[in-house]
């Protein structure tokens, strides 16, 4: 049983989902984070896209298709592995993203796959151009998670560390009045960590395509920790919760696309 010492870290009365309420319409600090996330990702983009001698403009153009294709496959990760059947008889609440439910392994492979198109599409080279949004990527994703911590979802499970976050709002997402391991917190550190670490690098890749699956690695192995923490993981056939096992697909992914481009390159060389 949990002790009732929970004044320490009373978050209820800071953690407020909604950040403007006017009659019916809400403003969610969820969807603003979303929103400066993308901006602070595209500015951060836009600039590594110049050094690397990329037209100027081409960040800032491919942001919408990113935004739509993240939100879409964020959503979509999050409907099939969570409540399918439910959703399928309240297709209305599939749109409902301000109320939660929106998948970074979701997002992250929707962002992938229309960024390929993308570069495909205006005949840049993939790999490189890849490099240039991955800061971004992990930058976007720190920021993001203020928006998860304020609306309570990511939630943890119930923790006694001193550090143990307590919900109150009745908005939130998250279980209310028991303190619970501030996971939106930890995915914040470490993908600042993540991005700060790519930023650095990102002068110093022998081959194109480095970074971007230093990142894919880097955050397969995030979220597969975090998993352990998580209060609201989706579970795959009821027995291993599904971000475990995407994490896991990620690394293994990541580890091959590495050797892969690096014997690639010996060989040209």
């Amino acid at each position: 049983m949990v002790p009732k010492t929970w004044d320490r870290v009373e978050c209820g009365a800071v953690m407020h989902p909604i950040l403007i309420k006017i009659g019916s319409v809400e403003i969610r600090y969820y969807g603003v984070m979303i929103a400066l996330a993308f901006i602070a990702g595209a500015i951060i983009g836009e600039r590594e896209a110049k050094r690397k001698g990329f037209q100027p403009g081409l960040v800032y153009d491919l942001l919408s298709y990113l935004l739509v294709a993240a939100i879409i496959g964020a959503r979509l990760y999050y409907v099939i592995f969570s409540e399918l059947t439910w959703f399928l008889s309240h297709p209305m609440e599939i749109l409902a993203i301000w109320k939660g439910g929106l998948s970074l392994h979701g997002g992250v492979l929707g962002g992938v796959l229309i960024g390929i198109w993308y570069c495909r599409k205006k005949g840049l080279p993939v790999w490189k151009f890849t490099d240039v949004l991955a800061p971004s990527v992990a930058l976007g994703q720190a920021i993001g998670r203020i928006g998860c911590t304020m609306n309570g979802c990511s939630y943890g499970r119930p923790t006694t560390l001193p550090w143990g976050i307590v919900f109150t709002d009745p908005n939130s997402l998250a279980p209310l009045g028991i303190p619970l391991h501030p996971t939106q917190i930890y995915e914040l550190m470490m993908s600042f960590i993540l991005f700060l670490g790519l930023w650095y690098w990102r002068k110093k890749v022998p081959f194109d395509g480095q970074l971007f699956i230093t990142y894919l690695i880097g955050y397969g192995v995030i979220r597969f920790f975090l998993e352990f923490f998580r209060g609201d993981s989706l579970l795959l056939f009821n027995l291993v919760p599904v971000p475990h096992a995407i994490s896991v697909v990620i690394i293994i992914l990541g580890g091959s696309l590495y050797i892969y481009r690096s014997k690639a390159v010996s060989i040209k060389s």
